[in-house]
């Protein structure tokens, strides 16, 4: 008797360790998901309505919930307990035992454990913690009421089930609840680190801050900006993509110190008044507007609001300071009329530094820069050699130059500069892996640049040409479209193998595609992940080839 009490109370043991083990792998990735959207409740929301059947109350919480009803109501009069704990710990290790629709072989952007994650975390699980003892506990009390109880039981399995499927359901409910607690606090972390940040700026009177922003093509010309200026300057740059408001006072605060003389400054939009935020932490001498397209289209609305965020820039641009703008967007063009009290200076064909002669190719780029002075007449021209790849990046180098001449920066030493230049990472990057030369472009994609992606695949003369993308997102209502529109380019372009990545998504490319005249014929697979697409190329690449990964979406567009 002693082995079957230890049996059937180690069933249900089982049971609540089961659900436990299910809702912290829930959990885990519910925090994941919501780190991935920048902490944002509201994004948070929208991700959750789209996959709330897929991730929220899924089919094993339905089913379970029946499963408890019909032993409740129809079969715990005609069974012991003891039976009813073992039919509900075999259905719990059948639906809940598997976390791996939580839980990723491969994640492509792993939670990482920030301050504020952990502050988050411990808030969700130490309530929760206490909200199981309290189930547990109470399990025995529900049980002294059961009139059918068996001896051998200790827990009642049936009210245990219940709860514990409910708190496992909850989950998402106890994380926006605990970042609802959480923001005056947050709030109040991040305003120290800008006063701080503000502070630190304003004892350094000799320092020049340059802010860059755009639609696209940001990070690429601060870095550009980068490498003009160090050969005569000593620079501090944020790095990589960092152009939030956290991420601009992380390099204030710790990397900024008294012998540097300027800061590049990167400055992302995705809602009207980030611009304006960013500013108020660093007030720019300059400003250096790179264009206005339909990137974050979703979250700002229209391009003329996209267009007015940016030219937020321009508008807290202080006094005296010089506004660079790229000449060649129309809409960038016409922000030159915002300010009367700072220096413009205009690139491209009706600006002060042109570009001529331009050739671009699988090698890299090449054409020549030409500077005007006020009366248009040529102060200096040369010859600019670079292996970053893409026409796109010719109006980065241009408006990196126009900096670097504010600087006093010779023309012969921005050649140089640009001669070294490096492609960013996950920019059109080349790489060559078991003879394979891939075109790393994942970092998010963008009309212009996907365009221009597709173009450099198709510039290489050798070997068979492969893409694999999922097209591009957070383009509104504009976004089928211009997927459609990206297909038909690769449609008409020498691709020889299109991967597309998710179901829904590639609809409108490969139609796109199909509706070109060489894309009727052009082979297209279509997988369910980055990991799938792999083990296609896998299967099909062979050395010489060439393969262009085009954007990598985030963990939170997987299904």
């Amino acid at each position: 008797m002693e082995f079957y009490t230890l049996f059937t109370n180690g069933i249900i043991y089982l049971l609540i360790a089961v659900f436990i083990r299910h809702s912290l792998y829930r959990l885990r990735f519910f925090l994941q998901m919501f780190q991935q959207v920048g902490y944002k409740t509201n994004e948070m929301r929208s991700w959750f309505s789209v996959h709330f059947f897929s991730r929220g109350m899924t089919t094993e919480h339905f089913f379970y919930l029946l499963l408890i009803l019909l032993m409740i109501y129809v079969v715990a009069e005609h069974i012991t307990l003891t039976s009813g704990a073992i039919i509900m710990g075999i259905f719990t290790l059948f639906w809940f035992v598997d976390t791996s629709r939580y839980k990723a072989d491969k994640e492509k952007k792993p939670l990482v454990y920030t301050p504020r994650m952990k502050r988050l975390g411990l808030l969700i699980v130490i309530p929760l913690a206490a909200l199981w003892f309290v189930l547990f506990d109470f399990g025995h009390t529900i049980l002294s009421m059961r009139d059918f109880a068996a001896p051998s039981v200790h827990i009642d399995p049936y009210f245990m089930g219940f709860s514990l499927v409910v708190v496992d359901i909850l989950i998402p409910g106890f994380l926006f609840i605990a970042a609802w607690i959480l923001k005056p606090v947050e709030r109040m972390i991040q305003n120290g680190f800008k006063k701080q940040a503000r502070q630190k700026l304003a004892s350094l009177s000799h320092l020049k801050v340059i802010a860059i922003t755009g639609s696209y093509g940001k990070t690429s010309t601060k870095f550009m900006i980068d490498a003009f200026l160090k050969e005569r300057i000593n620079v501090c740059v944020t790095p990589g993509s960092y152009n939030t408001p956290m991420g601009i006072c992380k390099v204030i605060n710790n990397d900024l110190d008294a012998a540097h003389q300027v800061l590049i400054l990167e400055m992302g939009a995705r809602y009207e008044g980030n611009i304006k935020e960013l500013c108020n932490i660093a007030k720019p001498d300059m400003a250096v507007i790179t264009n206005v397209g339909i990137s974050h289209l979703e979250t700002f609305g229209s391009i003329e609001v996209i267009a007015m965020e940016k030219s937020t820039l321009a508008r807290e641009l202080k006094r005296g300071g010089t506004l660079i703008l790229n000449g060649d967007d129309p809409r960038v063009k016409q922000m030159a009329s915002l300010r009367h009290n700072v220096k413009t200076v205009l690139t491209g064909m009706d600006g002060q530094v042109q570009a001529f002669q331009i050739e671009t190719g699988p090698e890299g780029t090449s054409f020549l820069m030409r500077w005007l002075d006020d009366d248009g007449t040529v102060a200096e021209e040369e010859q600019i050699n670079t292996r970053l790849l893409g026409s796109h990046n010719i109006q980065n180098l241009l408006l990196g130059a126009a900096v670097a001449r504010e600087f006093g920066i010779r023309l012969k030493t921005v050649a140089l500069a640009a001669s070294k230049l490096e492609p960013v990472e996950h920019r059109l990057q080349l790489k060559n892996k078991n003879g394979i030369t891939v075109i790393d472009d994942a970092f998010n994609s963008n009309p212009v640049g996907a365009k221009n992606a597709v173009d450099v695949l198709d510039s290489f003369k050798e070997g068979r040409k492969i893409i694999i993308t999922p097209g591009m997102i957070e383009l509104g209502e504009m976004e089928a479209l211009e997927n459609e529109k990206f297909g038909k380019h690769i449609g008409n372009s020498g691709i020889d193998l299109v991967i597309l990545v998710g179901a829904d998504r590639a609809k409108p490319i490969e139609r796109g595609i199909r509706s070109s005249e060489h894309g009727r014929s052009m082979e297209v697979k279509i997988v369910s992940s980055l990991f799938e697409a792999n083990d296609v190329l896998t299967g099909y690449a062979q050395p010489g080839d060439v393969v262009l990964y085009e954007n990598d979406l985030p963990d939170t567009y997987n299904g």
